[in-house]
């Protein structure tokens, strides 16, 4: 019957479903990476949005960086097989090429697969990493090898959701899906800074147990490679790549005295340096950086 009482309830019945809707825990919908070669996930909506163009370095562009570059394309070119491979954890100075490292490691080894099980390389933002469990959930749907990549990965006063990450990477029910593997690249080897650490150590009861709770996410990484200052013949090695690569048609001697210049206004010489001092080289030339 359609009484007063009953037309009453409507609205507040109306109200209460929508609330346990809202409630109910999303689930992701299948996802299709044959889009595009890389992907950034957006947690607010589930959603993987395909990068058509990635923006990197050429592998054979990056100087300095040799015994790092190798072992990291072995670590990969063999998950892109089906082989095991570890967890890599990127650590060190500042604009020293790891998050170049990465991107160009995975375009080498697709460029080596003659495009059979090509590698999809998926960007999680550092601060989305408590929303890391419903991608990997999407990720497990599929069928293509995903590398992980989160850039500038770190953990600071009272964020605890490293203790997911550590969760997810090893140890966890589920555990990682076998066809993710997960890289991260960090100004920091523990993946925290020292005080915070030694501030763990002067406060706690159980010294040792505060420590290890902190610094055993980097024990997940399988793969740790440390970066470090370039001296100035790398420095220069990585400008003159640059240079002969984009046709920057400017004396050796002059470069190398421009190259000095820009680093020492720079406070020191990274691979980050070289390219902006090649990006303002390239704009006084009237020269466009193009492959």
């Amino acid at each position: 019957m359609n009484s007063p009482e009953n037309q009453s309830l409507t609205p507040l019945l109306q109200r209460i479903a929508e609330a346990l809707e809202r409630l109910a825990p999303v689930v992701p919908s299948a996802i299709d990476l044959d889009a595009a070669d890389a992907f950034i996930w957006h947690p607010e909506s589930d959603r993987l949005e395909p990068v058509l163009h990635i923006n990197r370095v050429d592998f054979a562009l990056l100087q300095g960086i040799e015994r790092q570059a190798e072992t990291l394309f072995e670590n990969t070119r063999r998950f892109a097989e089906g082989l095991p491979a570890n967890n890599a954890l990127l650590w060190g100075s500042r604009g020293m090429g790891k998050s170049s490292l990465v991107k160009a490691v995975h375009a080498r080894v697709n460029e080596a697969g003659n495009g059979k099980g090509r590698l999809v390389l998926v960007e999680i933002h550092r601060e989305d990493i408590p929303s890391l469990p419903r991608l990997l959930q999407l990720l497990r749907q599929t069928h293509r090898p995903c590398v992980l990549f989160c850039d500038d990965l770190s953990f600071d006063g009272e964020d605890a959701s490293y203790k997911s990450l550590k969760a997810v990477l090893e140890g966890g029910i589920e555990g990682r899906p076998a066809n993710v593997i997960f890289y991260a690249t960090s100004n920091r080897r523990h993946l925290m800074p020292r005080d915070m650490i030694e501030n763990e150590r002067s406060t706690a009861i159980h010294a040792s147990e505060a420590v290890e709770e902190k610094v055993s996410l980097s024990d997940r990484f399988g793969l740790w490679l440390g970066f470090h200052n370039c001296d100035q013949n790398t420095y220069f090695a990585m400008i003159e790549g640059y240079a002969k690569r984009y046709g920057l048609a400017i004396p050796k001697d002059q470069l190398r005295a421009e190259a000095k210049e820009w680093g020492v206004t720079r406070g020191g010489r990274s691979g980050r340096v070289a390219w902006q001092y090649i990006q303002d080289l390239a704009g006084r030339l009237g020269k466009r950086l193009e492959d």
